[in-house]
């Protein structure tokens, strides 16, 4: 049995209940193969409705990206324009590397509906079903510094959050670097792989993972109490392409003021939707975990903790996680 097959019968008995017993017998298999199917549609973005004693029904399909729909809704001058739009691949981040190392103009952007090897920070996978989340990775070419690639890092995260932000009304905050939370619960992920040559940035790619219209049901149980979607906290469905094209005029407006005024104005942003800072947390930065509050940004991107003692650390890479209060530490 083919999934196109047991696809077209729900079709054709759509807003019907089709038992799992009706659907063997008319396709010729067996109940745990109609099983096996019905969860690989489920895994493509189909919404089936499933109850026991009645069976099957399909309630939704998959919501596919269209690159005129989505560049008819751009307000940007290079981010997205040029665009490749894939159904499937390993990751978008390896796709865009592949067409930077070709030599595409910077703005260029890769979407993906599903991703096979899709990664995150620190090797994390990142949890997105076809036509409810969004995948995609852009491409930088800043001329600054290897040193100051974290502050990129910084400016998607601030772009991001006040994106979302406006379109969603949701409440959203930065963990630090990049994470996007909406009461402690992750919402969106950014990665950012750079090429170098002779300690300059050469690009940069910059992967963006965004939870959009993902159900409780799409989620590993282990991670709902850590990951949340944008329709799960606002109670409504949203427009992807809305959101890509509200994401990259943010961030092209906000690139654009970068490499004018340099990182101050970034900075001032990023410390304003902060949920890190003035609080005490517990931090491993490789080398065992360590306890300190961390208070800002210093100007090359690191965070600039401080420590039981009172002296402070600077930090650029690192796992932040609640610890408990410490004396005497300033609020």
């Amino acid at each position: 049995m083919e999934q196109s097959q047991l696809l077209t019968l729900l079709e054709e008995k759509r807003d019907l209940f089709v038992s799992g017993e009706e659907i063997s017998r008319l396709l010729g298999v067996s109940r745990t193969a109609v099983w096996k199917q019905i969860r690989k549609l489920e895994a493509e973005g189909f919404a089936i409705e499933a109850v026991p004693r009645k069976g099957y029904r399909l309630t939704g399909r998959p919501s596919r990206l269209n690159a005129a729909e989505l560049q008819s809704k751009l307000g940007t001058t290079a981010f997205g324009r040029h665009l490749h739009i894939r159904e499937v691949v390993a990751s978008t981040q390896d796709v865009l590397r592949e067409l930077a190392e070709k030599g595409a103009p910077e703005g260029t952007l890769v979407i993906a509906e599903r991703q096979d090897n899709g990664r995150g920070r620190m090797g994390r996978s990142w949890v997105s079903p076809p036509g409810r989340g969004v995948s995609m990775s852009l491409l930088l070419r800043p001329d600054v510094p290897l040193q100051l690639a974290p502050q990129l890092t910084l400016l998607a995260a601030v772009a991001l959050c006040r994106s979302l932000g406006r379109e969603t009304g949701l409440q959203i905050g930065i963990k630090w670097p990049n994470d996007l939370l909406v009461d402690g619960r992750k919402i969106s992920g950014i990665l950012l792989e750079s090429a170098t040559e002779d300690e300059r940035l050469r690009y940069v790619a910059v992967g963006l993972g965004i939870a959009v219209n993902l159900d409780p049901g799409d989620y590993p149980e282990a991670l709902l109490a850590r990951a949340v979607s944008l329709k799960m906290a606002a109670g409504r469905a949203f427009d992807r392409a809305a959101l890509i094209a509200a994401a990259l005029l943010e961030f092209e407006q906000l690139y654009a003021l970068y490499k004018e005024q340099g990182f101050e104005p970034i900075r001032i942003l990023w410390e304003t939707y902060s949920v890190t800072l003035n609080r005490t947390v517990s931090l491993n930065a490789g080398h065992g975990f360590f306890e300190g509050v961390p208070r800002g940004l210093d100007d090359s991107g690191g965070l600039r903790v401080e420590l039981p003692d009172g002296g402070f650390r600077t930090i650029y890479s690192a796992e932040i996680g609640d610890a408990a209060p410490l004396p005497n530490a300033k609020g």
